[in-house]
């Protein structure tokens, strides 16, 4: 008779959890860790980048608050967002329906080109569309920006609002349909009031896209500087801590979009949730 085999000793339970999580802590620790630097900077009374900041000043907000330069490179930054969430909405929802409800040759390659823009460098794209944009004459104007912008941000609008319209019911629409509604009746009242979670979201990706976007513009923009071109070229050439006040001020914007973008992200979980329904009780239950 063979001897019972040892029984082996199994890892504390949740082990692996709390391995996970604090791996997860430490790597948002690095990413947060320029953030701890780029605050107190922010508010330095130092005349230059330094850091332990020498002591407590609001003077860089104020120095850019009162800079038309940098007043200006904002205001064209927030232009371009605007305008590129226009145009990519315009662009990217009709492509969405026509890759998730159509039927067409060529469909599948559409569908693989269309994340391009994400996989190819930005430098490439930006050479690509300076030859063309330098004949057409765009070198400089805010929509040229906008047009190279919405290239860009277009792969993210296709893919969300993609995703919102394979999670809906399509009978909801066809009920529609029966009813005596039109196509566009029906996707206008019954489509996308479903997924307006993923239009919203789409739409703040696309801002974040552009008012983030630093290469294409530094090709396009010429001597009328967005707000990333204008943080760049004032490192390059004055290091002071304007640049701090200014990084502030946009990591606080961008969390604030990318809050928003999650909370209407948790929404259209629950929405998906809601359309399909939920299991009937059993008689007694």
């Amino acid at each position: 008779m063979k001897p019972l085999a040892k029984p082996r000793r199994g890892r504390a339970p949740g082990f692996g959890r709390w391995t996970l999580r604090i791996f997860t802590d430490l790597v948002l620790f690095f990413l947060m860790l320029p953030l701890t630097i780029v605050f107190p900077i922010s508010v330095s009374s130092a005349l230059y980048l330094e850091f332990p900041p020498p002591g407590f000043s609001w003077q860089w907000y104020a120095r850019y608050l009162g800079d038309p330069d940098w007043i200006d490179a904002t205001v064209r930054s927030l232009e371009i967002g605007a305008a590129t969430v226009v145009l990519s909405l315009l662009v990217g929802v009709p492509l969405s329906f026509s890759l998730v409800r159509g039927s067409y040759p060529g469909k599948t390659a559409i569908d693989r080109l269309m994340t391009t823009p994400m996989i190819v460098p930005t430098i490439v794209t930006s050479i690509a569309i300076y030859g063309i944009f330098s004949t057409l004459r765009l070198i400089g104007e805010w929509y040229g920006i906008a047009i190279a912008h919405t290239l860009l941000a277009l792969p993210f609008v296709v893919i969300l609002v993609g995703a919102g319209l394979r999670g809906l019911d399509p009978n909801l629409e066809q009920a529609a349909l029966g009813l005596g509604a039109t196509r566009f009746t029906a996707i206008r009242r019954v489509t996308l009031p479903q997924i307006r979670p993923s239009l919203i979201s789409a739409a703040l990706i696309a801002f974040i896209t552009s008012f983030d976007e630093l290469v294409v513009a530094m090709f396009l923009a010429g001597s009328r500087m967005t707000l990333p071109k204008k943080m760049f070229d004032n490192i390059r050439m004055e290091i002071d801590p304007t640049i701090a006040a200014v990084s502030v001020l946009q990591i606080l914007l961008i969390a604030a979009v990318l809050l928003i973008s999650a909370r209407f992200g948790r929404d259209a979980e629950d929405l998906a949730i809601r359309i399909a329904g939920t299991p009937r009780k059993r008689p007694g239950a």
